[in-house]
């Protein structure tokens, strides 16, 4: 190495440091000062880790007054560099290299290249290995569907799959309760955010319900939703007028703070401001629960349904989750339909004709499917053909499938409405009901009908503990447990007080491995309560949950539910019986119930058993029957006096009416509305593809070499389970999702749904998407120096092996990776220009190529840099050919695609109106503007390896 004092090098082992200026110079050492660090270096000459900087034509450079110029001339004047270079309006300046900024990054594979910045042979598979799961992720049918934690069962993944497609999708999903509405949307709404389909989200729900979509959404989807309530309210505009310097906006609107923004209809309702402020803020996607409470009629509108109906008109997508089926009030229906479409749905007379002219294609459909399983090869009976003929024409299709989907494709609200019901979907476990009345203790002789609810959750009233010692269900409690010894059995009570004094006393009183579960607690403590619930051997064998503390969570490992008091609501209870009630249950569901005899407690156990069988079957309809009987069940379950006789009278009407109920929605039961709702076998193959594309121990692999590049620690746990925690040598001051104590992550779907407070890694996980990019969006392992030993090659023969990708700088929301997924071109040369990347692939040079150690990479490159530089030249032209071959087919794929779909839609519009214009319009667009970006498209070099025959 020849030193002057003056000249510009880099460190090759602290890059960070910026450029530095040689300062002294011996016989036998080199000083240097990085001026952009404040520090100095005093290397020996024979082996000092430095690389020199000389930029070349075309370069770009930064002076020390900030000025971007080019080069179009380099000179070198007793060993110091002199540029000629043009500024942004063409003027010509001559720069000293003295006089060029400290603060340099090199960053592309050249620049690190010809400075002499080689990385480790292992750092550069890594960058290939991000490249290339990166495209195979992108070119994925399934991608979108790979990161919920959550069982595939195929509604739930047809439904998303379906839905999330779709521009700015307004849909209903009405599936029965416990078939998982609220992950369908989870789904939906991970597909669209992770594809750039939606960006911002507003999710409206009841207040009960807030905690149980904040944890769904974080434990299932990795979405982080922020809480807007009251006290955010009044904290946001309290910070800004403790800021003395903040200027006044005009549009300051909290909501639009955000991306994913959770909130009660409540709150929105009491507070005129956020309800003008959210209607204000654009949505991509907004979602709303509980629907059927919205009510509308004819004759008038609710405000929580005038809010609403705000919202959605300023929101792209939305969608609207109900339990209560159409057959309980068309009205009702229809006005759910009109918040998807109200262009569409508009005349509530137009549309109950309409529904009749469908149940005629409903009939056709049971007709065909029952021909279908009698006689399977044998033509339809030639009335049957008359009646479809009319419906389809006069070519009907052969294919019986077909024929059901063309008749699909008709129903007035197949696209919009999705609803699955257990009898379609079948798994559910039995449910067995325990009861067990209990006397009356004179400590609740206080209570009154004034009282009201109290009288149902009599322990709040007092100020002390004594009820624990008094109140027959405790000590009854304690002897069941000790029955089901060996058991898990969960237990729900309405409020947290009770939940943490029944805990309390268990644990200290009678030996009872037992922990608490309620909505006081973070929900960190939340994942250990459950995860203790959850272990086998030293776990709890029972977990007390309050009811708002219990939702969002699925204990089905457990089969003894006891519920140590009832909710005055249908929908709370079939929630609380929902959280070991599920698909996938192994075992029938034993439900134990107490209750104090000749109080609230006896009538509405009762009223919810003798007159809705709500403990043994779940009812849909369950809160319309509670808000049709409820102005007569109250003062009977309130009043002090003996009210048997009216109360069986009431259980009579209760009974009468359920069955006729009941009764209407089996005859109603839409058999062509459950197709389209899940077509198994598509979903059986999305599901399939699903599991073919997780490979867990693939990603394990990858995620190990990405925590070793990175300097994470990472222990082993248990089968498919690390530990990771943060060491003093990491390459990065913030690893994604890594907290300061550590993280527990596993690679198993079925260890995460059981674990969740143990992170599930999937190749859509925040990790893993985020490590990826900060691999390629870095410089890690972007060059690297080898060398080969092959006999039948003259020593010293070069070959540069590149990877470029195709940039297309484009809206995430047109999806071109569709279209133009990540592709990498891999040109293998050498100096004679001969593409021999299919004579050697990439494994296989792999398995060839050993390590140079880096302190020689300087010295090395800048003996053959303009042969490096000559086959450069040669893979940038096999690439750039191959850039407009790729471009070209994805022009074409995109035309197709995308006037295929709107020369679907536009047939579909004229027989079904329930197919919006702006989806059409949309779709045209897409084409417009995918030319554009397709057209403005570059190439970029990824990565380059430099081999040497050794």
């Amino acid at each position: 190495m020849t030193f002057i004092i003056g000249q510009r090098w880099i460190s090759n082992s602290e890059s960070h440091l910026g450029l530095g200026i040689i300062t002294e110079f011996s016989g036998r050492q080199v000083g240097i000062r990085f001026p952009a660090a404040n520090e100095d270096r005093l290397y020996a000459i024979d082996n000092a880790p430095l690389s020199r900087i000389i930029f070349k034509e075309g370069d770009e450079i930064v002076t020390d007054n900030e000025q971007t110029l080019t080069v179009t001339a380099v000179e070198e004047k007793q060993g110091i560099v002199l540029y000629t270079a043009v500024d942004a309006h063409g003027s010509e300046v001559q720069v000293n290299e003295l006089s060029l900024n400290c603060f340099i990054k090199l960053s592309t594979p050249e620049q690190r290249l010809f400075s002499g910045l080689v990385d480790k042979l292992n750092a550069f598979k890594l960058r290939i290995d991000s490249l290339n799961h990166a495209a195979r992720l992108q070119q994925s049918k399934v991608q979108g569907l790979l990161g919920a934690r959550t069982n595939h069962l195929p509604h739930q993944v047809y439904i998303a799959a379906e839905v999330a497609k779709r521009y700015a999708p307004r849909v209903l999903l009405a599936d029965e309760v416990g078939l998982g509405k609220t992950i369908e949307a989870g789904m939906i709404l991970h597909y669209q955010l992770h594809t750039g389909r939606a960006q911002r989200v507003l999710i409206v729900v009841p207040n009960s319900l807030i905690h149980q979509w904040l944890v769904e959404m974080i434990r299932r989807f990795n979405l982080h939703f922020s809480i807007y309530d009251q006290q955010r309210f009044d904290r946001s505009y309290e910070d800004m007028d403790e800021d003395e310097f903040a200027l006044p906006l005009e549009n300051d609107n909290l909501f639009e703070q955000e991306q994913l923004v959770l909130c009660s209809l409540e709150f929105l309702m009491e507070n005129t401001e956020a309800r003008k402020q959210a209607i204000e803020a654009e949505w991509d996607l907004l979602v709303i629960d509980e629907a059927h409470h919205l009510q509308w009629s004819v004759e008038s509108v609710s405000l929580e349904y005038a809010c609403v109906e705000q919202l959605a008109a300023h929101s792209k997508g939305l969608l609207l989750l109900t339990a209560t089926p159409e057959q309980v009030g068309i009205q009702g229906h229809f006005a759910r339909l009109r918040l998807l479409d109200p262009s569409r749905f508009f005349d509530f007379a137009e549309f109950q004709r309409e529904e009749e002219g469908y149940q005629q294609i409903n009939q056709l459909v049971q007709q065909i499917l029952s021909h279908q399983e009698q006689n399977s090869n044998e033509p339809l009976p030639s009335e049957l053909q008359k009646q479809l003929q009319t419906y389809l024409g006069e070519n009907l299709p052969s294919d019986l499938s077909e024929l059901i989907k063309n008749l699909l494709d008709r129903h007035g609200t197949g696209r919009v409405l999705f609803r699955n019901t257990r009898a379609a979907i079948q798994g559910f476990p039995k449910r067995e009901l325990l009861s067990y009345p209990l006397p009356k203790p004179s400590l609740y002789d206080h209570l009154s009908p004034a009282h009201q609810k109290a009288n149902l959750y009599p322990e709040i009233t007092l100020n002390n503990l004594d009820w624990l010692t008094q109140d027959p269900r405790v000590n009854w409690l304690a002897e069941q447990i000790q029955q089901l010894r060996g058991k898990k059995i969960l237990i729900i009570c309405a409020h947290a007080t009770t939940a943490l004094a029944l805990e309390h006393f268990l644990k200290l009183n009678k030996g009872i491995r037992s922990t608490a579960f309620h909505e006081h607690l973070s929900i960190i403590e939340r994942d250990r309560a459950a995860a203790y619930f959850a272990e086998d051997e030293q776990g709890a064998q029972v977990l007390i949950c309050s009811e708002i503390g219990s939702e969002g969570r699925n204990f089905q490992f457990a089969h003894h539910l006891i519920l140590f008091d009832l909710p005055l609501n249908p929908d709370l209870l079939e929630q609380r019986i929902g959280r070991l009630d599920r698909i996938g249950q192994k075992q029938d569901i034993q439900i134990h119930v107490p209750y104090l005899m000749h109080t609230a407690q006896e009538k509405l156990f009762r009223w919810y058993h003798e007159g809705i069988q709500l403990f043994t079957q779940s009812c849909s309809a369950a809160f319309s029957i509670y808000d049709h009987f409820a102005e007569q069940l109250l003062p009977l379950l309130y009043a002090e006096n003996q009210v048997e006789d009216a109360l069986n009278q009431l259980i009579t009407a209760t009974a009468h009416y359920t069955a006729e109920l009941n009764q209407r929605l089996h005859q109603g039961r839409d058999k062509l509305l459950e197709m389209n709702s899940c077509n198994l076998p598509k979903a059986l193959d999305l599901i399939a593809e699903i599991e073919a594309e997780e490979n867990s121990l693939e990603l394990e692999d990858y995620m190990a070499k990405v925590y070793q590049e990175f300097g994470v620690d990472h222990e082993f746990h248990s089968n498919s389970t690390e530990i990771l925690r943060p060491t003093d040598h990491m390459k990065t001051g913030h690893f994604p999702g890594l907290e300061e104590d550590g993280i527990t992550v596993t690679y198993s779907r079925l260890k995460g749904l059981v674990r969740e407070d143990i992170q599930f890694l999937s190749w859509e996980h925040p990790i893993v998407n985020e490590s990826m990019e900060m691999i390629l969006n870095s410089e890690i392992g972007n060059v690297t120096l080898t060398t080969i030993s092959l006999k039948n090659i003259a020593p010293g023969t070069l070959f540069l092996e590149t990877f470029f990708t195709i940039n297309c700088a484009a809206p995430k929301s047109l999806q071109l990776n569709r279209i133009l997924p990540l592709t990498t071109i891999r040109v293998l040369s050498n100096i004679s220009g001969k593409n021999l990347s299919k004579v050697l692939s990439y494994d296989q040079l792999n398995t060839l190529c050993e390590p140079v150690k880096r302190h020689l990479a300087y010295p090395i490159v800048k003996q053959i840099r303009p042969d490096i530089e000559l086959i450069l030249s040669f893979c940038n032209q096999v690439a750039e050919q191959s850039k407009e071959e790729i471009l070209a087919q994805a022009k074409t794929s995109m035309r197709t695609d995308l006037e295929q779909e709107i020369q679907r839609l536009e047939a579909l519009q004229k027989i079904n109106p329930s197919v919006r214009q702006e989806e059409i319009d949309y779709f045209k667009q897409q084409i417009v503007d995918s030319d554009f970006y397709l057209a403005n498209a570059e190439l970029n070099l990824q990565a380059l390896r430099v081999v040497i025959n050794k």
